[in-house]
């Protein structure tokens, strides 16, 4: 089977796992509907190592990118669109991140859901998912890629909102909708634009005609290209776009996990890695989104330190990450960005599947004010955590130290300015070592919460009702709520097989890109971004001295977590530290805390004037001219008309006889006229 051939085989195999699961929904009973979600997903991954191994075995120059298509799609004015897929070194390793790690999540899933009522749906949706962002990633035009862009954003609404009886869900799912369809509305506009100039829609063509079309610097492109990372931020969660991130926590756990591990957040950095030849011409474009991504990691980063939601600071966490790879792509480090974006999968999946254990250990709860003291009563878990921990802190030898540092090794070959980002970065490191062990030490040390002690004794806690957990409204556990069950990973053996085998990967992932030492993934991917990097290496001393101060920033914010939340603490209270901070830097933590007033500044930038606009024009517009002009006018003619033809039907012939002459006389004399 050639690579292309089971390219198609993995597209399909998610589809027909959402066709099945949905059209069959009543026939599946107990966790039938799991295994079949999770095998659908599972061969797709089986089908992308085939497309690997095929490729592997090509190599000659230039065989490593193979174009595919199945019918020509759109035939118009010169215009030809193909159903046409692009297989290649980049489209692989997003494909065996997105297969791999989802298969994985599905998989935890099996036990993690039980007990929903939406069970099967909840499947049929996931699958869904994952078949739209395959589309995304092995789109080889633009048209496809649209596609498989607004596939991604209507299946993260049905996810996000998949509790559709509660009223928070629907909204978070309604907001993540409407953000990215503003990036959906730019990346269209974007691609017009570039069609304008190449008269092609098609990848490998596109960067072609670029090349002979577009000078460096040339503005047409740069607009072009700032209108498609506005599609970009959006689907990636990057300021101002990303407000739609944390509140997309109200969808299962699962969920989140996709949506923050492999999938969605990722969409934007592809997205750039693979207009690469495009960005190289445009300075401009590359140093808005370096400098975009830069300042979304720290914001993220210092809201992540005062959020209590266990959920909601992994989720700030992600924009955080998201952040170093937005800025390590646009900056050039493709290969770094996308190593980064790889073990970031591993270890935020790993994150969100040991949070999700901890939550159901506790019933349904969230806030962390409310956790302690579960590592004796959680030990497995609490080993997931801290693997994951380590590896999201960038301590070596785990995942994370050797991505992160890439990317920011790369920022700082550049030399100038990006000298700036790379500080930044630095202190982004510190910050995400400081919220993650926050997390670690206030919900596994100091004395154990009833739930804890319970566990402890064998007994795993079931709450007598069923709250809301970001607004504490009475719940029921019916249909479109969370079920009456709750699984931990001591106890299931599907959560525990996953959350271990992500572990492992969050472990040795890094071992794919040391620097100068061994580097198969920018070996593989080497094909793909040779124009842009050539066989340029990044300066020994830049890196040496990068890894060094990464490290340090990694162990600098453990110990500071340490000294803050470390200590045993009461439920509920703050350790005295933590609460001294709180009171001397009031202004900065309500800042923090309030999530630098983003919200509110989109509320008064955007929201309120559309209403009003539209309050405007409903009051004003509609009435006066829609309902007054158009419509009351077109009822007010055929009125008029009626009442003139029911005048002229009066029944005397003589009246008759004299419009029928009259008519006559005014036929005469318009030909007379006219000959």
């Amino acid at each position: 089977m050639s690579p292309a051939d089971a390219a198609w085989v993995v597209l399909a195999l998610p589809l027909v796992g959402a066709l099945v699961l949905g059209l069959g929904f009543r026939a599946w009973r107990g966790i039938t509907a799991g295994l079949i979600g999770t095998a659908a997903v599972g061969l797709a991954f089986v089908f992308t190592l085939v497309a690997l191994f095929g490729l592997l075995g090509r190599d000659e120059e230039g065989t490593r990118q193979i174009s595919s298509s199945l019918w020509d799609y759109v035939s118009v004015g010169g215009l030809h669109v193909d159903m046409q897929i692009l297989v290649d070194p980049l489209s692989l390793v997003m494909l065996l991140v997105v297969t791999g790690v989802s298969t994985l999540i599905h998989l935890y899933s099996i036990a993690y859901m039980r007990g929903d009522a939406g069970y099967v749906r909840f499947f049929a949706y996931l699958n869904f998912f994952v078949f739209a962002m395959l589309v995304l990633v092995l789109a080889g035009n633009f048209i496809l890629l649209i596609v498989g862009w607004g596939l991604v954003g209507a299946a993260s609404y049905m996810l996000i909102s998949f509790w559709y009886r509660r009223t928070s869900a629907t909204k978070a799912g309604i907001k993540a909708f409407v953000i990215n369809v503003v990036g959906d509305v730019g990346l269209v506009l974007g691609v017009i634009l570039l069609l304008r100039h190449t008269g092609t829609v098609d990848f490998l063509q596109t960067f072609h005609q670029a090349s002979e079309t577009f000078d460096k610097g040339d503005s047409s492109l740069t607009v072009a290209l700032l209108l498609i990372m506005v599609g970009a931020f959006a689907k990636s969660a990057q300021i101002p776009l990303h407000t739609w991130l944390p509140d997309a926590m109200e969808g299962p756990t699962p969920v989140s996990s996709l949506i923050h591990a492999a999938t969605m957040v990722t969409a934007g950095v592809y997205l750039i890695a693979r207009l690469h030849p495009l960005m190289q011409l445009s300075p401009t474009a590359m140093a808005v989104g370096a400098i975009i991504g830069c300042i979304t990691l720290l914001v993220a980063g210092t809201i992540g330190l005062v959020q209590t939601d266990l959920k909601r600071v992994i989720a700030y966490s992600t924009m955080s990450q998201i952040g170093y790879m937005i800025m390590g792509v646009s900056a050039g480090a493709y290969v770094a960005g996308m190593f980064h974006l790889m073990t970031h999968a591993f270890f935020k999946a790993l994150l969100f599947m040991a949070a999700g254990s901890l939550i159901s250990a506790m019933g349904g709860e969230q806030n962390m004010d409310k956790m302690g003291g579960f590592r004796k009563a959680m030990p497995f878990t609490f080993l997931a955590f801290v693997v994951g921990g380590l590896a999201l802190s960038g301590i070596p030898p785990f995942s994370g130290f050797f991505s992160k540092d890439e990317i920011l090794a790369s920022v700082a070959d550049e030399g100038g300015w990006h000298w700036i980002l790379w500080a930044a970065g630095i202190f982004g490191a510190f910050l995400t070592a400081v919220y993650t062990w926050r997390m670690i030490f206030r919900a596994f040390w100091g004395p154990p919460v009833p739930e804890a002690k319970e566990l402890e004794e064998g007994h795993l806690h079931h709450p007598h009702e069923h709250r809301n957990p970001a607004t504490g409204e009475l719940e029921d556990t019916g249909v479109g709520f969370p079920g009456p069950e709750h699984h931990i990973a001591e106890r299931a053996t599907p959560m525990r097989l996953a959350m271990g085998t992500l572990a492992v990967l969050a472990v040795l992932g890094g071992l794919l890109g040391i620097p100068h030492v061994f580097t198969p993934l920018e070996h593989f991917l080497e094909p793909v971004f040779e124009d842009t990097m050539g066989h340029h290496e990044i300066d020994g001393t830049i890196t040496v001295v990068g890894l060094i101060v990464g490290a340090l920033a990694g162990v600098l914010g453990i110990a500071v977590a340490w000294r803050v939340w470390g200590k045993p603490a009461d439920r509920g209270e703050p350790t005295a530290i933590s609460a001294g901070f709180q009171q001397r830097f009031a202004p900065v933590h309500r800042l923090f805390l309030n999530k630098w007033y983003f919200d509110e500044l989109i509320d008064l930038v955007i929201v309120r004037p559309a209403r009003a606009f539209g309050r405007w024009a409903a009051d004003t517009f509609e009435r006066l001219v829609i309902s007054g002009g158009i419509v009351g006018g077109t009822t007010g003619a055929v009125r008029g008309a009626g009442a003139l033809v029911r005048r002229l039907q009066s029944g005397y012939l003589r009246s008759y006889s004299a419009v029928v002459v009259t008519g006559l006389a005014v036929l005469v004399i318009y030909f007379l006229t006219q000959s």
